[in-house]
């Protein structure tokens, strides 16, 4: 089973794009004796050998092996650089379409009739460790289906939402963590349901969402502005004023009260052919806004939340990753995949953003498409001597990655 996971998740890591490519890349020369070396086996599993079995397995025990990457990662402290405010790992959750198909592919699709036309679909939420660096680490996964093919009600984001935060708290109930959302989710029970598990969020605050929270903003800032104003960027062509105010009080739909606080940044840059470009964000926020904090939670926590589209959903797109590609036809099997392509997705970035490759490179190291690249060939090249093993089984070495 080692193997046959391990081999899953080198699919994605080399970037292989299709289950063919296992038989046709990791089952010939130095890749199959690595294999043998490191698993006791004759050779690499056959690509339909990993659809078969990943038809049976628990898909709750392979969303547990990414779980404990992050585990890792923050048992060890190697995420304590990026830390909001020193304190809190900054989380975005999104959704995201992984496939699409023009006739029901299994009862739990989604579907959408547009100009006569249906689409059948399946979508994801996923909820990503985010840094200024441009890291993207997956945290949890929930998947976005229908119970049935004829439910009244289709599934969604937001129901999704609500399953993945219960999911979290019970498995990360002692993570500091401030949420980093779309404005979709600027209502009443999220609030409360970031309250209950004594998380912060900064969701981003559209135009008439909250309409009593964007008049009490603007009357309290009439009476008591709060203004600062920060530059940077290189020669200080990014000039940011940011107006914020705390204690506005809001009632849901539900009569439920909470106290929030509603931060405006105004982004004005200069370009190179000396125009000017604006920009006006707003968040609301459970955290508490300060002259000292302010720049900082719109910043890192609130803009940052651009990280899991860019960095996440579409490096996982157009990065070789193949997260649209169907691997297979089997429901189960289809998200045990999903998962180990996140699992590859941590390993790769660890790779390439972690001080042991800019040692051992010379010059610029690769990074990307051309890193996975090089991954390959040396799997594909280089053998694993039973001297290599026995060292990284001692493993007295240290992972640090870029500083923010």
């Amino acid at each position: 089973m080692s193997c046959l996971f391990f081999v899953g998740v080198l699919l994605f890591l080399l970037r292989l794009g299709a289950r063919r490519q296992v038989g046709l890349s990791l089952r010939n020369g130095h890749a199959t004796a690595n294999i043998a070396a490191l698993f006791n086996v004759p050779c690499a599993p056959h690509g339909d050998t990993l659809d078969a079995t990943y038809r049976r397995v628990q898909v709750g025990d392979v969303q547990e092996a990414q779980c404990r990457c992050i585990d890792a990662l923050v048992r060890r402290k190697v995420l304590d650089p990026f830390r909001l405010l020193t304190l809190y790992l900054v989380v975005a959750a999104d959704g995201s379409e992984v496939a699409s198909f023009s006739k029901p592919h299994c009862p739990h699709c989604l579907h959408q009739t547009h100009e006569g036309k249906t689409t059948y679909s399946h979508k994801v939420l996923e909820a990503k460790i985010v840094t200024p660096t441009g890291l993207a680490f997956s945290l949890m996964t929930e998947f976005i289906e229908n119970e049935a093919p004829d439910v009244k009600k289709q599934d969604c984001e937001l129901r999704a939402f609500y399953r993945l935060a219960d999911r979290l708290a019970r498995r990360f109930p002692r993570l500091p963590i401030v949420l980093t959302l779309d404005g979709m989710f600027a209502v009443g029970p999220v609030f409360e349901l970031c309250r209950q598990h004594r998380w912060d969020f900064v969701i981003v605050l559209k135009d008439g969402d909250l309409p009593s929270v964007e008049r009490e903003f603007e009357a309290l800032d009439k009476l008591e502005p709060r203004r600062l104003r920060v530059r940077s960027g290189p020669n200080e062509t990014i000039e940011q004023t940011f107006r914020w105010q705390n204690d506005i009080d809001y009632v849901d739909t539900n009569r439920k009260e909470h106290t929030l606080g509603v931060v405006e940044c105004v982004d004005r840059r200069t370009e190179v052919d000396d125009t000017h470009k604006t920009r006006t964000f707003k968040w609301v926020t459970s955290l508490r806004l300060s002259k000292h904090n302010v720049s900082a939670i719109a910043n890192d926590g609130g803009r940052i939340r651009w990280r899991i589209e860019n960095e996440g959903f579409n490096t996982q797109k157009n990065g070789g990753y193949g997260l649209e590609h169907v691997y297979s036809k089997d429901p189960n099997a289809a998200k045990v995949f999903y998962l180990l392509l996140q699992v590859a997705h941590t390993v790769h970035q660890l790779i390439e953003s972690a001080s042991l490759l800019r040692h051992a490179a010379r010059g610029d190291p690769p990074t990307g498409v051309d890193l996975a690249r090089r991954l390959f060939e040396a799997w594909r090249n280089a053998l694993i001597s039973p001297a290599m093993l026995a060292d990284v089984e001692a493993g007295h070495y240290q992972i640090r990655l870029r500083p923010p």
